[in-house]
């Protein structure tokens, strides 16, 4: 949820543009903020831990003067929030700000070290820093220094780049998910995250591409590509109402929303990971061995959506804490008197923390001496008040009343209870979480791949949305994300949508199956994929259209089905977070082409907080 601004220009309002614009960003979420100015040859750095208000108290104590600098807010990834941690981070005469994360971190960072470079931050950013200054100091030019530099990074990144010896421009440079645009104004020109940051200042806007740099001085900006190629870009004219700023120029909350999980998923991953150790924090919750060791069974409650995430929760606790899990409808769980004690921990998953069912269900736990552990997205909510310890999902204000983002990072939230349980029980050793870890990181990214299929599923969306019915079908982990699939469609789209186990198909859903009922098929290679592939050729057999969501690379699916999705393996566990991606691209497809509002469906609200 980080946000970039920078400037480039003729006049001493660099400090205020950059405040100005990280005001504008302040809803994408963060927990520090920092600014830096070029002035009089060398970059002065402000930053604090904390908000917004921090900062400017700070610039009024110690203002800062130039026409060159670039801003920064932080949601903390690698270090936890604190001004140490803040951006922007300096190394040598180099300062740079950044969004994404640095997936081959540990490695980077031996390597600077055993090179005698001294690293003041937790932060993967700083790295960064450190490989461009090396460059700078063997003589490349900035934007030479920034592609070498970053030629040796794995993952996303959004970088603005300041060099003292360049007093003059800001470089940019952007792969995987994190957006950086371009502004080109009179005697200046701009960087920013978003769009809303730097609207005020000019409506000509550039919108650098994966793999793509980008020098900025006061009298435009030159792009080039990885190889140093120049890149010729016209500027877009960005005519927007507020309220479209605030979508952030997507055509409905809900595509934004789709499109943010990426980055939502890297905020809720955050610095609760290490993968050189192999470990687990979550910010303060007790789950050492003495703690786990407590907890007989696990209760999970939630409504909705997020029912479905506690349902793919069960798996992930039962099978990687091996803790017995039980899942909930928040409505149904105090009326069917629960056998509740001081052994059992309460987990009450809620978006909103005001869910009122949800609420009740946790109050039922602590009237029966249980420990509450609240899964939540919005801080000082009433769940997360009420609750013994919370897990804060880091999706950031959800709009769209269907949920998206909320959904994925409550299944973040699930996996990473899961781990530090199984790890402090001794059921998962060091190096299985290591590689828990290694692909919890690749995940973001993963779902950066699955989001440029969006044009295809609409492909797919558009030969089935007269459709009056559908039908989802999952097994194992993925019978919950059926469950959800359909439900977004149900929701959007106003079509009848069912989802089912796979392997119940034969106990009533097949009557209805014949040439008019699409069934959408998850069907990725897992443990009972041949299974899954006998019910799908059961469906063909009556006719109907099957579109199979699909490892990739599994070629004789494609020839049983008549549409297919491949997205990428990554574990049992975290593939059923992937899966959840082509689903809510289908219902939203869906529903835009039969005209109904995604955003606010009929009779539908997005916090229920009476029963």
């Amino acid at each position: 949820m980080c946000g970039i601004v920078g400037i480039t220009g003729r006049d001493d309002r660099a400090v205020g543009v950059l405040v100005d614009g990280l005001r504008r960003l302040e809803y994408r979420g963060y927990d520090s903020a920092g600014v830096a100015v070029i002035h009089e040859g060398d970059i002065e750095v402000r930053r604090t831990e904390g908000r917004m208000a921090a900062l400017e108290s700070l610039l009024q104590q110690k203002p800062l003067a130039g026409s060159v600098g670039i801003g920064h807010t932080r949601w903390a990834t690698h270090g936890k929030p604190s001004t140490r941690n803040a951006h922007p981070h300096r190394a040598g005469r180099v300062v740079i700000v950044q969004n994404g994360i640095v997936e081959n971190y540990g490695a980077l960072r031996a390597q600077l070290e055993s090179a005698g470079r001294r690293m003041e931050s937790e932060t993967d950013t700083e790295l960064i820093a450190h490989l461009i200054d090396e460059g700078v100091g063997e003589g490349l030019d900035l934007l030479s220094a920034t592609r070498a530099a970053t030629a040796r990074v794995e993952g996303s990144y959004a970088l603005g780049v300041l060099c003292a010896d360049d007093p003059d421009h800001v470089v940019a440079a952007k792969n995987g998910g994190s957006p950086i645009i371009l502004g080109i104004g009179e005697k200046a020109c701009y960087l920013a995250s978003d769009i809303p940051a730097i609207l005020p200042y000019t409506r000509q806007m550039v919108f650098l591409e994966d793999g793509e740099f980008a020098v900025l001085s006061p009298d435009g900006v030159q792009i080039v590509d990885a190889e140093g190629r120049p890149v010729d870009r016209e500027p877009r004219a960005i005519q927007w109402d507020p309220i479209a700023a605030e979508k952030g120029g997507y055509d409905r909350f809900m595509q934004k929303e789709i499109f943010e999980q990426p980055r939502a998923v890297t905020d809720t991953i955050g610095t609760r990971v290490s993968e050189v150790e192999g470990s687990v924090d979550l910010n303060g919750i007790d789950l050492s061995p003495e703690a786990v060791a407590r907890i007989s069974r696990i209760y999970m409650v939630a409504c909705g959506t997020a029912f479905y995430s506690c349902m793919v929760g069960k798996y992930m606790f039962e099978q990687i804490a091996g803790i017995p899990t039980e899942v909930d409808l928040a409505s149904e769980f105090r009326y069917r008197k629960p056998i509740l004690d001081g052994s059992t921990l309460v987990v009450p998953v809620s978006q909103s923390g005001e869910t009122a069912d949800t609420l009740a269900a946790l109050r039922e736990g602590k009237a029966n001496g249980s420990r509450v552990l609240a899964v939540c997205n919005v801080r000082d909510a009433t769940i997360a008040r009420e609750s013994d310890d919370v897990l804060y999902t880091q999706a950031g204000p959800e709009i769209g009343v269907a949920s998206t983002k909320a959904f994925t990072t409550q299944l973040v939230a699930h996996y990473l209870l899961a781990l530090k349980m199984g790890i402090s029980s001794g059921r998962v050793d060091e190096a299985a979480a290591r590689d828990h870890v290694h692909d919890l990181l690749k995940l973001p990214r993963t779902l950066e791949h699955v989001l440029s299929l969006d044009g295809s599923v609409r492909e797919i969306a558009r030969r089935y949305f007269k459709a009056s019915n559908f039908l989802f079908l999952g097994r194992g982990i993925m019978y919950p994300i059926a469950l959800e699939g359909a439900l977004k469609l149900k929701e959007i789209s106003y079509i009848h949508a069912e989802g089912y186990a796979a392997g119940e198909m034969k106990h009533g859903p097949i009557a209805l199956i014949d040439e008019n009922m699409p069934v959408v098929v998850i069907a990725d290679q897992s443990p009972v994929y041949d299974k899954i592939v006998s019910n799908l050729e059961q469906v063909r057999a009556r006719e109907g259209r099957v579109i199979a969501v699909c490892s990739e690379g599994d070629e004789e699916i494609r020839e049983k089905v008549d549409e297919v999705i491949p997205i990428p393996e990554l574990g049992e566990y975290l593939t059923s977070i992937v899966a959840v991606l082509p689903l809510q691209l289908l219902a939203y497809h869906v529903a835009t082409l039969k005209g109904t509002d995604v955003d606010q469906p009929r009779n539908l609200a997005k916090s229920v907080t009476v029963e």
